[in-house]
């Protein structure tokens, strides 16, 4: 059974996260991680994908179908299987990932900071603002693994998101906080590799230059997927594509848990 740490950056575009992430791209370059772009499910919008990075499952099977339906998820997923089966779950996360996996409406008090082990995330650190830093994020979800070191943790920074609505995906504005998010992984993914965990730093989906998302162009739907490994070996730059929907599986089988028959991609390998 391994432990599992996935970042999951918020818009972010596979071809900025290749041009501007040097960090990552030397874990690729020297063979320490692997590298496969993700074609995303459509709607290429947040909170469906959400719910099928963590499910496996198309938006038309789970239901959640746009940003603004307000309910928990009701589909096996990753949080769940893993509480079913003795593992520990933590989350970083923008307040939607509450909503999904441990009540729905969020209450802004009440829900902030949860650590509950009946609940499927069962050490949660929840924010409501688009424009919190993501250094902030980072910081929450790195404390969460020190504290408790749970066996999966997730860690959702949204600057990208809010840099490429506001900005543009051609701006620098945009390209610049793909720099700083990649400095915060060079400082934290040597001290998680070290506590056992393999890392994921993938997207829900990117952007484009006119500042949304929610289609099918390229810009929205390829995001990057760099695995890390906790042993330090990799295969650099895998040239096949891979689909979004292969991501609750292989999260499943990195934990060490049964995949549930709803996630009929094959894992990851």
């Amino acid at each position: 059974m391994g432990k599992v740490l996935m970042v999951l950056s918020d818009g972010l575009r596979n071809d900025v996260a290749e041009q501007s992430m040097g960090y990552l791209e030397h874990l690729v370059e020297s063979k320490q991680a692997s590298r496969y772009t993700v074609v995303a499910e459509l709607p290429t919008l947040s909170r469906p994908l959400y719910e099928t990075l963590h499910t496996g499952v198309t938006v038309s099977e789970h239901g959640v179908t746009h940003n603004r339906m307000v309910r928990r998820s009701r589909m096996p997923n990753v949080f769940e299987q893993a509480v079913k089966n003795g593992r520990t779950t933590a989350a970083a996360a923008y307040y939607w990932f509450s909503e999904l996996y441990i009540r729905a409406p969020y209450d802004y008090v009440a829900d902030r900071e949860v650590d509950d082990p009946s609940q499927w995330i069962q050490h949660g650190r929840f924010y409501t603002e688009d424009a919190i830093p993501d250094r902030e994020v980072f910081a929450a979800g790195a404390s969460l693994a020190y504290r408790y070191q749970p066996d999966y943790l997730l860690v959702h920074p949204m600057g990208m998101d809010y840099a490429g609505t506001t900005h543009g995906s051609d701006s620098a504005e945009y390209r610049n906080n793909a720099i700083f998010q990649d400095m915060i992984l060079a400082d934290l993914i040597p001290r998680w590799r070290e506590m056992g965990y393999t890392v994921l730093v993938t997207a829900d989906h990117g952007i484009t230059n006119d500042r949304m998302h929610g289609g099918k162009d390229p810009g929205n739907r390829h995001v990057p997927l760099y695995l890390v490994g906790a042993s330090g070996k990799g295969k650099g730059v895998v040239a096949s594509q891979v689909y979004q929907l292969q991501i609750a599986p292989t999260l499943c089988r990195l934990l060490g848990v049964p995949v549930p028959l709803t996630m009929k991609r094959a894992p990851i390998r």
